[in-house]
Order: C-alpha cells, then structure tokens, then sequence
C-alpha cells in the first residue's frame, strides 16, 4: 500500500476518534464504534494503532495541533490583551458546546501518557501565551503593574482547567460555558487598571448585541 494511503487512513481513523472522543468522552467508544462510523473492520484499526491508548495519544496530537494553530490566529485577530482573552474565552465556550467534560478526566484515570502530553503543552505552551498577554497589557497599561505574572499565569490554567474537574462541576450541574464566562470576567478585573476595565465593559457590551 502506498505510503500516502497509509497515511490518508491513519489520519481518518485518528480524527473519527477525535470526533466521537470530544461528543462521548473516551471511556464511552470502543475501538468497534470507531471502525463501525468509518466503515472499516477493527482488525484495520489495530493495523495502525497498537491499542486504544496509541489512538488516543495520537487524538491528543491533534487537539495540541488544533489549539496551537488557534491561539496564533487568535493573537494575530485582537486589538489589545483585554480583546485577546476575550477572543480565547468564544474560543473556549464554541468547544464546550460539543464536547464531553469528561474527556479530561477520562484521559487522567484511564490514559496517563496522553494526559502528560496535554499537561505539557499546557504548562508550557499555554502558559507561555498567558505570560506573553500578561507582559503586553501590563506595558500597555491595561494591566496592573504591581500583578505577579508567573503566579497570575498560572493561576489562570489552572482555574480554566477546573471547569473539567467533576469534584468542583458535577457534570449536568452547571453550564460549563457560563462558568468559563464568570470566571473570565472576575480574573480580567482582578488585573485591569480603569482602561483596561472599559475594554472589558466594551467587549462585554458587544457580546450582548452578539447574542441579541
């Protein structure tokens, strides 16, 4: 078989699971849901994927991918730093719509080597985003000068991770968009100076006519 072919069916088999991972949760497709939605036998599936756990390694790939490439553009798209964690936050709330909160935890119980991947990424690469957006609205005067940017950064992963956190949000409990937009809110006015502060009211005007 040619190496494109190859290639062509490793990437279907690896973004059907994607899909079905994000709607379902992990835990909750088997190999024999994947092979029956794409049409092909599991014996195929096992042809590129050792076991569940390397398909899952390899969705991982994708969503580290994906959310990369997002951020970029994000960043290219905003005005200002408010602007930009505001851009995040649609971000955010347009995934949540269409994914299972469980997946997070799935991957932490279930599939420890894929989630040290996505810890990685979001220690370092994430985290690396929020510094960056901290550092410019701080010279732009739209954060507070006096904020601790590594102890801010962090504080803010941490609090988007815990929207996934079942002890905190029982799933079916809470609108896990709700809480990223609340919580969003309370960190931008814990850091913004008075004009950061009437960016926030801008964007927040806006999004009001948005969903009018």
């Amino acid at each position: 078989m040619p190496i494109l072919k190859i290639m062509e069916i490793q990437e279907r088999i690896a973004v059907k699971a994607h899909d079905l991972f994000l709607k379902y949760g992990i835990r909750s497709v088997s190999m024999d849901e994947i092979a029956t939605q794409l049409g092909i036998s599991k014996k195929t599936i096992y042809q590129f994927y050792a076991d569940k756990d390397a398909l899952v390694d390899s969705v991982i790939d994708i969503v580290v991918n994906e959310n990369a490439a997002e951020c970029c553009m994000q960043k290219e798209s905003s005005e200002n730093p408010v602007h930009e964690i505001f851009v995040a936050m649609n971000m955010v709330q347009e995934m949540l719509r269409t994914m299972n909160p469980t997946i997070v935890y799935d991957l932490e119980k279930y599939h420890p080597a894929a989630h040290r991947k996505l810890n990685d990424h979001k220690n370092k690469f994430l985290y690396r985003q929020i510094t960056e957006n901290l550092e410019k609205g701080i010279a732009m005067q739209l954060y507070r000068p006096d904020i601790n940017v590594e102890i801010i950064a962090r504080f803010r992963l941490a609090s988007v991770f815990l929207l996934f956190s079942p002890d905190i949000f029982p799933s079916g409990r809470y609108n896990l968009s709700t809480i990223m937009e609340e919580g969003t809110i309370l960190f931008l006015y814990g850091i913004t100076t008075s004009k950061g502060q009437k960016l926030i009211q801008k964007y927040q005007q806006q999004r009001q006519k948005d969903h009018i």
